[in-house]
C-alpha cells in the first residue's frame, strides 16, 4: 500500500512538473496602466508580438489606466495569481514612488520584476520666446525680477521635485495639474504656465521651434537633444526617472522565469524591437534582465523611502 501511495505521489509530482515546463499553455495576460494609443500602451502591444513569437502564445493587453503613477494596474497585478498568466507593463514609479506617498495596498516587495524595457525621456519645457535657455537661467531670472512660475506637472514625482527646486531657488512656483503631455503643451504653448513637464512628445514641438527645452529631467541627456543639460547637471540632485519595467506578481514560478528570461533575452538583440523602442517611441536605452529591474527598483524604493521619511519629518 505504501509503495502504491509513494508511486501515486511521484506520478503525480511528474505529471505537475510537465504541465509547468509546458508554460504558457493559455494566452498570457499583459496589464498596461495607460489609457490605448499612449506611449506605454504601444511599448506593451510591441511587446506582447514578440513575445507572442518567442511563446507560441497570444499576450493579450489590458488597460487599466488610473491612480498614482498606475498604481490600479499595480494594485491589480499583486493581486493576481503568480502563475506567470498576468504580467504587467508600467513606469517604475508606480512600485517605487507611488507606495511612499500615496495610498497603495501593495509594497515594492509585491512584484516579480523581469526587465526594464525603456526610458521615457522627459523634460522642462516653456514658449521659445521666453529669456531663458536653461531651467537655472529661468529661476535666476524670477528671484532677480521678484516674480513667482506657474508649473504644469503631470506626475507627484516631477511636482515634487520640482517644488523641491523652487523652494531652494526661493522662487514662489504656481503647480497646475495637468490631463497629460498634450494638455501640458497647449498650456505652455498658450502662455497659461512658464513651464511644463513633457514626456517625449516634446521632441517634435522643441525641434520644429515651437517649444524651448530648458532641462532634461531624465538621469541622462536626451537623445536627440543632446545639448540641454539634466536637472543634476544644473546644480540639483533630482531626477524623474521614468523607467517602463515588465513585471510580474511576487513568487512566479522558476520555470515561467526561465522562459521568460530566455524570451527577453532574445529580444535584447532583436534589432526590429530595439528600433521600435528607440526609434519610433524614441525611449531611451536599458539594461535588460532581471538583475538590473530588481538592482534598480530596489535603490530607487529606498531613496524615495527616504524623502518621504524627511518629508513627514517636516511636517511634526
Amino acid at each position: 500500500m505504501k509503495k502504491i501511495l509513494l508511486l501515486t505521489v511521484c506520478c503525480v509530482c511528474l505529471a505537475f512538473q510537465a504541465l509547468a515546463a509546458t508554460w504558457p499553455e493559455r494566452p498570457v495576460k499583459m496589464l498596461t496602466m495607460v489609457s490605448p494609443g499612449a506611449q506605454i500602451d504601444l511599448l506593451a502591444r510591441s511587446l506582447a508580438e514578440a513575445l507572442k513569437d518567442k511563446l507560441g502564445q497570444p499576450m493579450l493587453v489590458t488597460n487599466m489606466p488610473g491612480g498614482s503613477h498606475g498604481s490600479v494596474m499595480a494594485t491589480e497585478l499583486a493581486a493576481a495569481k503568480a502563475d506567470g498568466y498576468t504580467l504587467g507593463v508600467a513606469a517604475t514609479a508606480a512600485f517605487t514612488y507611488s507606495p511612499y506617498f500615496a495610498r497603495t495596498r501593495y509594497t515594492v516587495d509585491d512584484f516579480t520584476y523581469l526587465s526594464l524595457l525603456g526610458l521615457n525621456q522627459s523634460g522642462i519645457v516653456c514658449r521659445p520666446d521666453r529669456p531663458w535657455t536653461t531651467l537655472k537661467e529661468a529661476f535666476a531670472w524670477a528671484r532677480k525680477e521678484g516674480k513667482g512660475l506657474t508649473y504644469m506637472f503631470q506626475g507627484s514625482d516631477d511636482r515634487d521635485a520640482m517644488s523641491r527646486i523652487a523652494a531652494g531657488e526661493g522662487v514662489r512656483l504656481s503647480l497646475m495639474p495637468s490631463a497629460g503631455g498634450p494638455s501640458v503643451i497647449s498650456a505652455v504653448m498658450g502662455g497659461h504656465a512658464d513651464l511644463g513637464h513633457v514626456g517625449a512628445i516634446l521632441f517634435d514641438y522643441v525641434q520644429g521651434g515651437r517649444l524651448k527645452l530648458l532641462a532634461a529631467s531624465t538621469p541622462a541627456r536626451l537623445t536627440l537633444l543632446p545639448d540641454v543639460p539634466t536637472l543634476r547637471e544644473q546644480g540639483w540632485d533630482e531626477a524623474v526617472e521614468m523607467y517602463i519595467v515588465l513585471v510580474g506578481p511576487r513568487n512566479l514560478p522558476a520555470d515561467v522565469m526561465e522562459r521568460l528570461n530566455a524570451a527577453l533575452a532574445s529580444l535584447k538583440n532583436d534589432q526590429g524591437f530595439q528600433t521600435f523602442i528607440h526609434e519610433k517611441l524614441r525611449m531611451g536605452p536599458v539594461d535588460f534582465g532581471p538583475e538590473h529591474a530588481v538592482d534598480y527598483m530596489k535603490r530607487t524604493a529606498l531613496r524615495n523611502a527616504a524623502l518621504a521619511g524627511e518629508k513627514a519629518a517636516a511636517k511634526k
